[in-house]
């Protein structure tokens, strides 16, 4: 393993706890469930791809994901003020359904073990 490959897990790893403390404290989304599920950071730690999920309905989505790309900025700047980076990194948030999708298959696995009986 190259040791830039090593020092991008590690960046990301401190990257997704202080994003995970800076997104708590954004007050519109006190009323949301939003949890930052990790963190993709280049091997040049110039690009930070952060995948959150929201517990809610669609409205409640779009509601978060408004608000994170209103914030980002502000993000950015607490990222530079907590951590001791030469640069830090253009971030973009990206929903991850993961769950959503667990649960759709969830659910047909349970029809079709429904059907058999």
């Amino acid at each position: 393993m190259p040791l830039s490959y090593r020092r991008s897990i590690r960046v990301g790893e401190l990257i997704w706890r202080t994003v995970s403390e800076i997104v708590r404290q954004i007050r519109d989304l006190n009323s949301s469930f939003v949890t930052i599920l990790g963190v993709k950071l280049s091997n040049d730690l110039l690009n930070c791809k952060i995948y959150y999920s929201v517990l809610g309905f669609q409205d409640d989505k779009k509601k978060v994901a408004e608000i994170l790309k209103k914030n980002t900025c502000e993000i950015k700047h607490q990222l530079a003020l907590r951590l001791n980076l030469r640069r830090i990194p253009v971030i973009f948030f990206v929903y991850d359904n993961t769950n959503e999708k667990a649960m759709k298959v969830f659910n047909i696995l349970e029809s079709i073990e429904n059907e058999k009986k």
